[in-house]
C-alpha cells in the first residue's frame, strides 16, 4: 500500500447565490478573477476549486484557503477570506497560495484583514 500523494494548498472559490454574481457586485469581473486564479494554479503549486454557496453571503466574495499536506503538518488550518472583490485581494491570494498557504507562509497583512469567521456549520464540522 502506497502513501497518499501530498496535497497542495487549495483555494475554494464560492460561486453561489451572491459570490460571483455580477448583479450583486457589478464592479467586479468575477469570470476574470476565476480565470486568474485558475491560471495561477496551472502554473503550479496550488489548486483551485469552485463550490456552491459557502454561507456568509454578506461578506461576498468568499474564498476558503485549505492548507497543503505540509501546511497541515506545520499546524496550518483552513482560512476563510471575505470581501475578495478586487485585484489586490486576488493578487494577495495568488501570492499566498504560491508561497504555500496556511502553515507554510504568512499571509499578506492586507489579506489577513479580510479573514472572516466561518459559518457555524463549518465550525462544527471542523471540530469533529
Amino acid at each position: 500500500m502506497r502513501a497518499a500523494a501530498p496535497r497542495p494548498c487549495t483555494l475554494v472559490v464560492c460561486r453561489g447565490c451572491c459570490c460571483g454574481n455580477p448583479r450583486r457586485h457589478p464592479g467586479t469581473d468575477h469570470a476574470w478573477q476565476l480565470d486568474r486564479l485558475r491560471a495561477g494554479a496551472a502554473e503550479g503549486g496550488f489548486q483551485v476549486r469552485t463550490t456552491d454557496c459557502l454561507g456568509p453571503c454578506d461578506q461576498a466574495n468568499v474564498m476558503v484557503v485549505q492548507p497543503s499536506t505540509a501546511g497541515r503538518r506545520a499546524g496550518g488550518r483552513v482560512v476563510w477570506v471575505g470581501f475578495a472583490l478586487d485585484d489586490d485581494s486576488t493578487d494577495d491570494l495568488l501570492g499566498w497560495a504560491r508561497a504555500g498557504g496556511p502553515g507554510v507562509a504568512e499571509p499578506p497583512a492586507t489579506l489577513a484583514l479580510q479573514f472572516i469567521r466561518p459559518p457555524r456549520e463549518a465550525r462544527s464540522r471542523a471540530r469533529r
